[in-house]
């Protein structure tokens, strides 16, 4: 059971009820503070509407907003009636008119979030958003400013897939944590999760998968409280839909450098 609680000029936020308002606006452990989830989708009809029933399942208060970066197989159709459903307004639909990026799409997202907490959710059902909780405790308790869900720890269920994918992904974590120095073990994540203060106040300019680098040297950069949690995954193959490859992977690189380098 849980009451919302409302203060002049404070955003909304949530806690269990019995626990005292003061603490309310404090951050402490058993504090839900209102969590927007950022959502870029691009040629996802098979799966857009069984994400956003995952997501708007998930033990959160939220709001969604869902970026479609020029989808050309269905999805903005569905999404624009999705939309016109939403009566209470809990997911908020933003369209590209050309073909940008993920990382465009999620600077498209983070500019209208509204909530205290910003999670990045992939429209592809690799990453399960009944793991929110885990994923934003850090910061709820006041110890995180900034939480990465890793593949790599922890006793979640993982899909067996890609051998090199793998080996890619932890090579170039290891590459960003020797120039940020942080210990990360999977800098490649979906799951990102941030204050909402820290995200708007980061400088992003990738469009594309080169995101990931780059936020990871801004907000060690920046010296954010970063932490880690352990999170299943269920990644899927290309013939699914997958839709990462190679040249992402040198790209990625190159951005690695880039923004440790030469910024």
């Amino acid at each position: 059971m849980t009451a919302q609680v409302q203060r002049a000029g404070l955003p909304l936020y949530w806690h269990y009820a019995g626990s005292p308002v003061a603490d309310v606006f404090k951050g402490r452990a058993g504090i839900l503070m209102k969590v927007s989830v950022v959502l870029p989708v691009y040629n996802e009809i098979s799966y857009i509407d069984e994400i956003l029933r995952r997501t708007r399942a998930s033990p959160v208060e939220k709001e969604i907003i869902v970026v479609d970066d020029c989808s050309t197989d269905g999805t903005r159709a569905r999404l624009e009636q999705i939309a016109r459903q939403s009566a209470d307004h809990s997911v908020r639909v933003f369209f590209h008119e050309v073909n940008r990026g993920k990382g465009a799409a999620l600077r498209t997202g983070f500019a209208a979030v509204t909530g205290d907490i910003v999670i990045i959710q992939d429209a592809d059902l690799e990453y399960d958003p009944a793991e929110y909780p885990k994923l934003i405790a850090p910061i709820l308790e006041g110890k995180a400013d900034v939480v990465y869900g890793s593949r790599f720890i922890g006793g979640e269920s993982h899909r067996v897939l890609y051998f090199w994918h793998s080996v890619g992904n932890r090579f170039l974590t290891l590459l960003s944590n020797m120039f940020t120095n942080l210990n990360l073990t999977d800098m490649e994540t979906c799951y990102k999760v941030f204050r909402r203060e820290v995200i708007q106040s980061v400088r992003l300019t990738e469009d594309r998968f080169g995101f990931e680098p780059e936020v990871t040297a801004r907000v060690a950069a920046m010296k954010c409280r970063v932490y880690e949690v352990g999170i299943s995954y269920s990644g899927r193959t290309y013939e699914e839909g997958k839709k990462i490859g190679w040249k992402d992977g040198v790209r990625t690189l190159w951005c690695v450098l880039k923004h440790n380098l030469l910024h």
